[in-house]
């Protein structure tokens, strides 16, 4: 069975052929620069690689063209025709309350999408967008399937997403604790389940999802209990450019003082905090690494205040679940990060957490980088959401 997995943006369009059986990638790539002037990108094993070529793409329509044109094309294609398509799944942001899990696209279900705009209204158009396109180049035979990075989040108990505001702005505003990275949660959980050997049940996991945004997930008997995510994805720990948990007093302030409108203020938030704004150096944790030992003071304090969040959220998550089975790390800093994950779980000893150096010296592979005698397993699980985004779809749309 083959999915064509579709990650769209505004201006952008990630895709992924894959077979969720073998979980084979047929091929992948880019479409960037959509609306302005078009750049495509397209790998596939044992073709000649297409890399940022100039393509017309006024709108996504043309960009999904693009994308079956490669995959058909006689000398550089992967497949004879696009029926060999069984499915498309798309990455959707934001679900809401609507959406516990993934769901076959119809008018209703388009229809709920457009509804939940105002939560994500950066990038619920972009999905929607992607949808409406691949309809129209492939027709409506072609079944399409929403996986939301909200879903796995809709098992927290009110305890976990109510905010301590007036209840009338979540009755009537729908504001609440949302959390994101979900698909990413979920695929990691029932690997760390699998390497375990035990049933997902059984299991009390907190998953570590750090790179350029982060979030930490409590995952009890295989239901997501609790994120540090919130409304938005502007909540939780540092990030490369979100400021993460803060004070809503310092907007005010800060707003007062230099005459900020909302609009430059969220913009401080999203693009200029996180380990950017407390190190002045870079968004990259790799570069921040370099610097630290020569010296730059404000890089250390940037990786420091990151390692020691995510370390908080995990004495958290262990306090909320009653103790843990496994801490998971993945993304680009939880998979190729070892120094980051040995500084985090660093002080955890007392619950049971013990790191063997050695086998964490490792990036991007999946294995167990505890100690022998360690309470708590550690795992490096490289995250894989569009596999999980393919065998979701396959799940809906198998014949």
């Amino acid at each position: 069975m083959n999915i064509l997995v579709i990650n769209a943006g505004s201006s952008s369009l990630k895709y992924q052929l894959l077979n969720p059986e073998t979980q084979e990638v047929l091929a992948k790539g880019l479409c960037e620069r959509i609306g302005i002037d078009g750049k495509f990108t397209y790998k596939a094993p044992g073709k000649e690689t297409i890399d940022a070529v100039d393509v017309a793409m006024p709108t996504h329509s043309e960009a999904i063209k693009a994308v079956l044109d490669a995959l058909v094309d006689p000398k550089n294609g992967v497949i004879g025709s696009m029926k060999e398509i069984d499915a498309v799944g798309h990455r959707v942001v934001h679900g809401g309350e609507t959406f516990a899990c993934s769901v076959k696209i119809d008018e209703k279900v388009m229809a709920a999408l457009e509804e939940c705009i105002p939560l994500a209204p950066l990038h619920n158009p972009a999905n929607i967008t992607g949808s409406k396109a691949c309809e129209a180049v492939m027709g409506k035979d072609v079944p399409q399937v929403a996986v939301f990075d909200t879903a796995f989040h809709q098992t927290m108990p009110p305890v976990a997403y109510t905010y301590a505001l007036p209840y009338e702005y979540y009755e009537k505003d729908k504001v609440r604790r949302y959390g994101f990275h979900g698909t990413s949660h979920k695929y990691v959980s029932q690997r760390a389940a699998a390497l375990l050997g035990k049933p997902a049940a059984s299991l009390k996991l907190i998953s570590c999802h750090l790179g350029n945004g982060s979030s930490i997930t409590a995952i009890d008997s295989g239901k997501s209990v609790d994120t540090s995510m919130g409304f938005t994805p502007l909540a939780g720990v540092p990030m490369g450019t979100r400021s993460g948990d803060l004070d809503a007093g310092i907007l005010e302030y800060l707003m007062n003082k230099h005459g900020y409108d909302i609009d430059q203020m969220l913009n401080v938030l999203n693009k200029k905090s996180g380990v950017l704004g407390i190190s002045g150096v870079s968004s990259d944790f790799r570069d921040l690494e370099d610097a630290a030992p020569k010296g730059n003071q404000r890089a250390q304090l940037a990786l420091d205040a990151f390692e020691y969040s995510v370390k908080k959220y995990i004495g958290a998550y262990a306090a909320v679940m009653g103790g843990v089975d496994a801490i998971i790390f993945t993304a680009g800093v939880g998979e190729n990060g070892p120094d980051n994950r040995a500084n985090i779980v660093s002080g955890l000893e007392y619950m049971g957490v013990k790191i063997d150096r050695e086998k964490n010296n490792v990036r991007g592979q999946e294995v167990d980088v505890a100690t022998a005698d360690s309470k708590v397993r550690v795992l490096v699980i490289p995250t894989n959401e569009e596999l999980m985004i393919a065998m979701d779809t396959a799940a809906l749309t198998r014949k």
